[in-house]
C-alpha cells in the first residue's frame, strides 16, 4: 500500500454552474454506463458465482479465481475497470465498491483493490482509491475510507481497526456472506 487513498485519486475538474455530476456524459459515454448498469444488475441478482465473475470480467473488472460476490453486491457502474479483486476474496451481500466520487467542482476516480482471501461484509461501502490487504476483514455496514492492512479487521463508520480483544473468538465469516 502506497500512501493515503487521496494521493491515489485522479482529479477531474469540472466547469460551469452545476456540480460535477451534470457533465458526467463527458467523462463516460452514456451507452457504456447503460451497458455496465444492465450487466451489473444481472450480476446483483444472479446466484451463479461463475456467471457473475465471467460477466464482470467482460466489463473490465479484474476478478481472481474463486472470488465470491454476494447477492446485491455492486461494483462501480461508471468505472468497473478500476476494480481488482484477488483470488478467493468475498464481497458480501449488498456491499458496494466505488471507484468514483462526484463533488461540487470536480469528480475523482481511483482504483479499488481487494486482496487475496479478504472479506468485505454485507452492506459495506469501499471508497475509491482504497486498498484492502490480503486476508483483511471489513465488518458489515462499514464505510471504508482508508486502506486496510493485510490480516486486519476493521469496523464502523468510518471503518477503524478493531483491537485483538474485539476480534478474539469472533467468527468473521458470518459477516461477509
Amino acid at each position: 500500500m502506497s500512501g493515503p487513498r487521496h494521493d491515489r485519486l485522479r482529479r477531474h475538474p469540472t466547469t460551469g454552474p452545476h456540480n460535477s455530476l451534470f457533465p458526467w456524459p463527458d467523462a463516460k459515454h452514456p451507452l457504456r454506463v447503460m451497458v455496465n448498469y444492465a450487466v451489473i444488475l444481472v450480476c446483483r441478482i444472479s446466484p451463479s458465482l461463475p456467471l457473475k465473475n465471467w460477466l464482470l470480467r467482460r466489463l473490465g473488472v479484474t476478478v481472481g479465481d474463486g472470488v465470491a460476490w454476494g447477492l446485491e453486491s455492486t461494483p462501480d457502474v461508471f468505472w468497473p475497470e478500476l476494480i481488482t479483486v484477488d483470488d478467493h476474496a468475498i464481497i458480501g451481500y449488498d456491499a458496494t465498491l466505488l471507484c468514483h466520487e462526484f463533488l461540487q467542482e470536480e469528480y475523482r476516480t481511483g482504483e479499488v483493490v481487494v486482496g487475496e482471501r479478504a472479506m468485505i461484509g454485507a452492506g459495506a461501502i469501499v471508497l475509491p482509491g482504497v486498498e484492502i490487504g490480503p486476508g483483511a476483514q471489513v465488518a458489515a455496514n462499514s464505510l471504508v475510507t482508508e486502506d486496510v492492512p493485510a490480516d486486519a479487521t476493521v469496523a464502523g463508520v468510518p471503518a477503524e481497526p478493531l483491537s485483538d480483544e474485539e476480534t478474539d473468538g469472533a467468527d468473521s465469516t458470518d459477516e461477509a456472506a
